[in-house]
């Protein structure tokens, strides 16, 4: 969700920091995991090092996805997409990560983020309508 491996190690120690604190509580949850990733979550949201919008990294986009035989086609995609991505907001991004990555329903994207799954699917179809338009943006640029 960070597009920073920094920043989301930041991230997830302060919650964890945080969660060992309150541990005489959420340990007697039935949930815990859920509730943990749910802390992560909201703290993603409101972290105020904003800087992670703007960079992602090689290596990241490497650990999502399979490279290409051509390294250099590979890092081009991949460079293309870590642009576009990093224009999304903060929430639609967190949506399409946990839909894409971590597997979720939008249930389950909607109690973790604390909207309503119809909110949810607002995000992911921003989301992926953005992606689809900077890409046709691309594309037509490259035929021009």
């Amino acid at each position: 969700m960070t597009c920073d491996p920094h920043l989301a190690q930041d991230v997830v120690q302060e919650v964890l920091l945080r969660a060992q604190r309150k541990w005489s509580h959420i340990g007697q949850l039935q949930a815990r995991d859920s509730y943990v990733r749910r802390m992560i979550i909201n703290e993603y949201l409101s972290w105020r090092r904003r800087r992670a919008a703007r960079a992602v990294s090689h290596s990241t986009l490497d650990a999502l996805g399979t490279p290409t035989a051509d390294h250099a086609t590979g890092y081009a995609e991949r460079d293309a997409m870590r642009g576009r991505i990093a224009t999304l907001p903060r929430k639609q991004r967190a949506a399409l990560v946990l839909r894409y990555y971590e597997d979720r329903t939008d249930a389950e994207i909607a109690d973790l983020l604390g909207c309503s799954a119809g909110t949810v699917r607002s995000h992911i179809s921003r989301a992926l309508s953005t992606l689809r338009a900077a890409h046709q943006h691309h594309v037509s640029e490259a035929y021009s």
